[in-house]
C-alpha cells in the first residue's frame, strides 16, 4: 500500500535511528527556542526588512562572505532570479550560461522562460563540474554565467581549486558576470578548507540559503556590491518578495549558524568515515566515489519504486530510517538516493551504520 506523505512523514518521526540530515523538530519546539532566543537577545520585529537585527544579520552575513552588502530574501528561486537578470541588464545581454543541473533548469518551473528574465545556455559534461574547457566553446557574448558549489544534483562535486581560479580568471578577462549558486556554500568551506572569503573572492554575486545545511525554517540571502544588492532590493519587492516581517526567518537562520558552521568540518569528516563503511557492501554504490562534500548519491540495484518500499519496510520493521527519496538512475534496474551527512549521523556509531547498510544491502538482494 503506497503510503501517503503525512504517512511518511509520521513513520519518519517514529524511527529510532534517522541516518541522514539534522534533527527534526515539530513546530512547537521550533517556535520555542526562537521565543527564548528572542527573550535573551531582545530581539524586535522588522517592517518590510527595516530594523536593527535583520540587518545587522545581513551586515554579518555580507561580512562573512567578503562582500559590501546582502539582503535577505524569503526564497533562493526569487534571489537568484533577480541576481541574474540584473547582471543581464547591466552587460546588454540576455544570455546566462548554465550547467545541465543547475536548480534554475531542475527546479523553478521554467521561470526564467515564462516571466522573459534571460535566456538559457547549457554547457558542460552532465556528469561533472564544469570548467573553463567547457566555457571555452561557447562564442555567444554571455551576460552571466552560474556556477553551483557544491553540484548537488551529481553528488555534491566541486571542482578543483585551481580550476575554480581559472574560472574565476576567465570570467574576469571576458567581462562575464560569475554567480555563484552557494545553496550549501557552508559544505564547500569545510570541503575546501578555505575562508568563505577566498573562495567568493572573484565572484559577482553570491547566493547563500538558510533552510538547507543551516535548517532555519526558510530564507536566502544575495550578497555583492552595494549598489547592486540595492538594485536587486527593488527588483525583489516588484516581484512580491518584500514581505512584511522578515524576522522570524532570520531569527531561525542566526540562532543556528555559528553551532552549524561549527559542525560541518566534523560532518565532512564524518562523511569520508561513511564511504569506508560503505564500500564494504559491493552492491551499493557511491557518486562521487569519494565525498567531496558532505553529500553524496548512493546508488543502490533496484528501481527507485522498490528503494522506497525497502525504505519504508526498514523504518516500519526496524525503526531504522535510510534516507528521504530515491529517483531511477540511467540504467534500468537502479536507483539513487541523497545522503546528506548532519548531526544525526554525528550521533550514530559505526556499527549502527553497519547495521543498518546490511539491511538494506541483504533486502536489495533479495528483490534485485
Amino acid at each position: 500500500m503506497k503510503l501517503s506523505d503525512h504517512d511518511i512523514r509520521q513513520l519518519r518521526r517514529q524511527c529510532h535511528t534517522v541516518l541522514t540530515g539534522h534533527r527534526q523538530h515539530d513546530a512547537a519546539q521550533d517556535y520555542a527556542a526562537m521565543a527564548a532566543y528572542c527573550s535573551e537577545h531582545h530581539i524586535e520585529h522588522d517592517s518590510y526588512g527595516e530594523g536593527n537585527f535583520v540587518q545587522n544579520f545581513e551586515h554579518k552575513i555580507a561580512t562573512l562572505i567578503g562582500f559590501e552588502a546582502g539582503v535577505f530574501s524569503i526564497t533562493g528561486t526569487l534571489t537568484q532570479s533577480v541576481a541574474l537578470r540584473l547582471a543581464c541588464m547591466e552587460r546588454g545581454s540576455s544570455l546566462v550560461g548554465l550547467h545541465a543541473s543547475a536548480h534554475v533548469l531542475k527546479h523553478e518551473n521554467s521561470n526564467y522562460q515564462l516571466l522573459d528574465t534571460f535566456k538559457v545556455i547549457q554547457f558542460g559534461d552532465p556528469h561533472r563540474p564544469w570548467t573553463i574547457r567547457d566555457l571555452e566553446p561557447v562564442h555567444d557574448r554571455l551576460a552571466a554565467v552560474l556556477l553551483e558549489l557544491p553540484m548537488r544534483e551529481i553528488g555534491g562535486q566541486l571542482p578543483g581549486w585551481d580550476e575554480l581560479q581559472d574560472i574565476k580568471q576567465y570570467c574576469r578577462e571576458k567581462h562575464i558576470h560569475l554567480h555563484l549558486d552557494g545553496a550549501r556554500l557552508w559544505e564547500a568551506q569545510a570541503a575546501y578548507d578555505r575562508s568563505f572569503v577566498e573562495i567568493t573572492n572573484g565572484f559577482n554575486s553570491v547566493y547563500v540559503s538558510f533552510y538547507k545545511g543551516i535548517n532555519a525554517l526558510s530564507g536566502a540571502m544575495l550578497l555583492g556590491p552595494r549598489e547592486f544588492v540595492d538594485r536587486a532590493r527593488t527588483w525583489m519587492h516588484r516581484q512580491g518578495g518584500s514581505v512584511f516581517r522578515r524576522s522570524p526567518y532570520v531569527i531561525s537562520a542566526a540562532m543556528q549558524l555559528d553551532q552549524r558552521l561549527c559542525a560541518m568540518p566534523a560532518c565532512f569528516t564524518r562523511a569520508k568515515e561513511l564511504a569506508a563503511i560503505i564500500r564494504q557492501f559491493p552492491t551499493l554504490q557511491m557518486n562521487p566515489a569519494t565525498p567531496q562534500c558532505n553529500l553524496f548519491h548512493l546508488y543502490l540495484p533496484v528501481d527507485a519504486k522498490c528503494a522506497i518500499e525497502i525504505r519504508n519496510q526498514i523504518a516500519q520493521q526496524h525503526g531504522v530510517w535510510l534516507f528521504n527519496n530515491a529517483t531511477n538512475a540511467a540504467l534500468p534496474g537502479q536507483s539513487y538516493s541523497e545522503w546528506y551527512v548532519g548531526d544525526n549521523m554525528l550521533e550514530i556509531s559505526d556499527q549502527q551504520v553497519m547495521a543498518a547498510l546490511s539491511l538494506l544491502a541483504d533486502e536489495c538482494a533479495r528483490r534485485h
